[in-house]
């Protein structure tokens, strides 16, 4: 008679990414009195939040736990500092990722820096969630990723999840990370329904995700274009090319391990983001590729990112500005002719 034992199935649940982001908040606050919530409107007076994201929090953990704030991004961020150096763990929300460009100066220069200055005596355990992501004719001021400018300051951790599962996980994580974290919310992903773990808990922050095993090319990817890199895939299966999509899920730090490994099997690489090409962080991604697999790729490594320019508001403009699978497909095509 056979001893071995069947290991139990985690029950899974069907909720989008702006769900999971609401569960991982519950979750978070009944774990640890000292987590916070503020922003504007995150409050349920006001509507739990501009996407609802909030919706209930207050009702459940109270008015001096969940609280809505004017419209000053310096001042909800500089608040957040403050509660974090005195030992809380504030989720402080910036509507949209635009906005942010407001409190620079207490991102950078006091959540980021802190930990530095003190000789390590303050630790800053703060994450900032905001939404963005072209796609919605929401134009120049209300859909760009500025991920690479955060990506670029040490101090503080990049995270930009893709799925629900990961909306949940990376977010548990990043509350309970001891240093600041950005945590970038995609319109376009946050509404797409996926399966979660009912059990569902923290997701580590700096590993990637496998989102497709494949031979012949590697395309490395994160937030909103992940999908997109996934529609080029059974795109290019069809034309008999093989391609492994890596979610970096964290672009700072991101996952050299898993993206130098696939890039060596396969020995093509495109890196795809949604923030402009010009000086994004595909270009330090493709950078440590070429250094580090310079006699092993079969092909140089390639970079597909949006255009120098400011996001249209014009749909047909707008759809042009966005990497779009055949984009995708096309560059992998043409890299994948190299012999």
């Amino acid at each position: 008679m056979s001893t071995d034992t069947v290991e139990p199935v985690a029950e899974t649940l069907k909720m989008t990414g702006q769900a999971a982001v609401t569960a991982a908040l519950f979750q978070a606050m009944e774990e640890d009195p000292k987590v916070l919530v503020f922003g504007e409107d995150v409050a349920d007076r006001e509507g739990g939040g501009v996407m609802g994201t909030t919706r209930g929090l207050s009702s459940r953990f109270g008015d001096l736990r969940v609280r809505s704030t004017p419209i000053a991004e310096q001042s909800i961020v500089g608040a957040a500092v403050g509660a974090a150096m005195a030992g809380y763990k504030p989720v402080a929300e910036i509507m949209l990722m635009n906005f942010i460009t407001v409190a620079m100066d207490m991102i950078v220069n006091h959540a980021a820096k802190l930990r530095f200055m003190s000789g390590g005596q303050s630790q800053v355990p703060l994450v900032i969630r905001t939404l963005t992501g072209a796609g919605w004719q929401t134009a120049g001021q209300h859909s760009d990723h500025y991920e690479g400018w955060f990506a670029h300051t040490a101090g503080i951790k990049v995270v930009a999840p893709a799925t629900p599962a990961d909306y949940k996980g990376l977010l548990l994580a990043a509350i309970q990370d001891p240093d600041p974290v950005l945590f970038i919310e995609n319109s376009r992903t946050l509404f797409v329904p996926g399966e979660v773990a009912s059990d569902q808990g923290p997701i580590p922050l700096g590993k990637a995700r496998l989102a497709r095993e494949g031979s012949h090319i590697s395309l490395i990817t994160y937030s909103g274009m992940v999908a997109n890199c996934m529609a080029a895939a059974v795109e290019l299966e069809a034309a008999g090319i093989s391609a492994e999509v890596i979610d970096l899920r964290t672009v700072s730090p991101w996952d050299k391990d898993a993206v130098l490994a696939s890039a060596e099997k396969t020995g093509r690489a495109i890196v795809v983001h949604e923030a402009v090409r010009h000086f994004g962080p595909g270009g330090e991604i493709a950078a440590t590729i070429q250094e580090a697999l310079f006699r092993k790729m079969k092909a140089p490594v390639r970079r597909l990112g949006a255009p120098y320019s400011a996001v249209p508001f014009a749909k047909p403009l707008e759809d042009a500005f966005l990497v779009q699978p055949a984009d995708i497909a096309e560059a992998a095509k043409a890299l994948c002719a190299y012999e």
